[in-house]
Order: structure tokens, then C-alpha cells, then sequence
């Protein structure tokens, strides 16, 4: 996985770049939506910045888009034609630099899709919190514990999920996935977004 990630941090930044671009927002209207600095914007779209999933999070709100879509190759939105498979090799795997949870984006990438599956590796005693708001209104998903155990706290309420539960969400608040337990927990995400409006 050390192999691929510089590979990926350049992914990342050019799809970052090419999305902002087909937005028209410039990098001070992006911090303004997202909540990350100019500064930082910058440094993640060449590739000098390895950004945490909090941040990805953040500049996905920003550009209405979901966390797993920051992960697409970025022609994906230029012209070229997405294919149904997904090998598990060509799947783009990435570790969170703030708090060490591995994903995998396993759905083949296309905006055009409205599904998409991710599995994550949460490290034991690892607590990662998104700051969803009404802008990802519109975005559910539904976590299914594979292995272990989480805690997912949604707004004020909290769901512990163990081994073959599957939880049912709409991404309208404040989220925390907790692994309480001294093992890692590995989850699917599954995640049913509209396509982002063409601009």
C-alpha cells in the first residue's frame, strides 16, 4: 500500500483540481464552502499535502460530492467512458494519515452511478468524526459490520453495531465512527448519492 499512496495523493489533487474547475470556484470560494483553508486547498491539489479523511470530507461538502468520489481517477469527469468492473487490484485503497483507518473504494468509478461501496478497516480504539451537515442532505448510507464491532454516533444518538448489523442513515449531521473494542473492525460502506448536477 506504501507504494500506491503517493500515486494516490496525486489522484486525489488532480481530481480536487479538475472538480473545483468544473465548478468555477476559484480556491478562496472553495475554502468559503469546504471550511479548509486556501492554504491547505493549495497544497492538497499539488500534491504537497497528504490530506486526513476529515479534510476529504470537508472539500467533498464543498464540492458536492461524496468522500469516495474524491477517489475517482479524475477523467472520469473529462470524457472517458467508465467501465461496470472494478478488479480488486485496480481498486483504490488509502490510509487515513490522522488516524491510521484503511478504505478501499470497491465500486468501479463513475459519477454517473448513484451507488457506492467502500470497505474499511478501523484500528482498534481509533475514533474518526465527519462534520455532515444539510448540504449532504440528499446522501444516505448504510454501514455493515463484516468483522468486530463500531460505534456510530449520528447527531445525539448513538448505535453500537456488531459483527452482521447493518445501520440505515441519512448524512444530514454530525457523524462519529468509533471502534471501542482492542481488535480492528472491517465494514462496507454503501453509499446512494444523486449524480452532482452538471455545471
Amino acid at each position: 500500500m506504501e507504494d500506491k499512496a503517493p500515486n494516490l495523493d496525486r489522484r486525489i489533487a488532480e481530481r480536487i483540481r479538475e472538480l473545483r474547475s468544473l465548478r468555477r470556484l476559484s480556491l478562496d470560494a472553495l475554502a468559503a464552502k469546504s471550511g479548509v483553508s486556501r492554504s491547505m486547498i493549495s497544497l492538497i491539489e499539488r500534491a504537497e499535502s497528504s490530506p486526513t479523511a476529515v479534510v476529504l470530507e470537508k472539500l467533498g461538502t464543498g464540492l458536492g460530492v461524496t468522500l469516495a468520489s474524491l477517489f475517482d481517477p479524475p477523467t472520469t469527469l473529462a470524457r472517458a467512458p467508465s467501465h461496470p468492473l472494478a478488479r480488486h487490484d485496480d481498486q483504490p485503497q488509502w490510509q487515513d494519515p490522522g488516524s491510521g483507518y484503511v478504505r478501499r473504494n470497491v465500486s468501479p468509478p463513475a459519477d454517473s452511478r448513484p451507488v457506492q461501496i467502500v470497505e474499511v478497516h478501523l484500528p482498534a480504539g481509533v475514533r474518526v468524526a465527519f462534520e455532515n451537515g444539510p448540504s449532504t442532505a440528499s446522501v444516505h448510507q448504510q454501514v455493515w459490520v463484516l468483522k468486530g464491532a463500531i460505534d456510530i454516533t449520528l447527531g445525539s444518538e448513538i448505535h453500537r453495531l456488531r459483527q452482521g448489523d447493518c445501520l440505515a442513515m441519512q448524512l444530514d449531521r454530525p457523524i462519529i465512527f468509533h471502534n471501542p473494542t482492542g481488535t480492528p473492525t472491517r465494514y462496507a460502506v454503501v453509499i446512494a448519492a444523486p449524480p452532482p448536477a452538471k455545471r
